[in-house]
């Protein structure tokens, strides 16, 4: 278990620079979350000098940096720091499957973690691939979109286990409790495009 760090030990540059690089947890960093939320005005104030602000989440375990929105920066004359990247569509359909599996995993086993297998991960993508679909070519772009998901942050592979998958909870706070409440339309927006981009 790790040591508490002493008030007059917490390093802001630490703090933000971890920030700067992703997502920092309690869970798999738990010396640098205490630098993250023991100095939180603080490196709340520095990261608004770049146009970001930082969300902290006690209660789930995470912290991460946020671009501020586009008027605010305009507003404020600052540039946008991150380029916005329209996600592919089988990722988009990956998170919004995981926040909704994520949603009724903590209804039944709250406060547990969501870990699935590579074929969990594949059936939640198979009702977005028309049946005539090649096989191959499904498993090829479910398993681009498992990857880049990861490389996102939201899944993370779990140690000594082959295919299996925890589902991070830092995606709840990027697909939010309105979008969920909305998944149905959400989702037949994207079947829709799906179908067109299939054919």
């Amino acid at each position: 278990m790790s040591r508490t760090v002493p008030r007059d030990a917490l390093n802001l540059s630490l703090a933000v620079t971890s920030l700067m690089k992703g997502v920092v947890y309690r869970d798999s960093a738990e010396a640098t979350w205490q630098h993250v939320v023991g100095l939180a005005a603080q490196v709340s104030d520095y990261v608004a000098t770049l146009g970001l602000s930082v969300v902290i989440d006690e209660a789930e375990g995470y912290a991460f940096l946020r671009s501020r929105g586009d008027d605010e920066l305009a507003e404020a004359g600052i540039p946008r720091l991150v380029a916005r990247h329209q996600l592919p569509l089988h990722t988009s359909l990956l998170l919004a499957v995981l926040r909704k599996r994520l949603a009724e995993h903590d209804t039944t086993d709250a406060g547990s973690r969501l870990v699935l297998t590579g074929d969990d991960l594949r059936e939640l993508l198979a009702p977005f691939f028309p049946a005539t679909t090649n096989e191959a070519r499904t498993v090829d772009q479910t398993d681009t979109a498992v990857r880049r998901v990861a490389e996102l942050g939201f899944l993370r592979r779990m140690p000594g286990q082959d295919g299996e998958y925890e589902v991070r909870r830092v995606i709840k706070a990027y697909v939010d409790a309105q979008w969920l409440a909305d998944f149905d339309t959400h989702l037949a927006e994207y079947a829709a495009i799906a179908g067109e981009e299939t054919r």
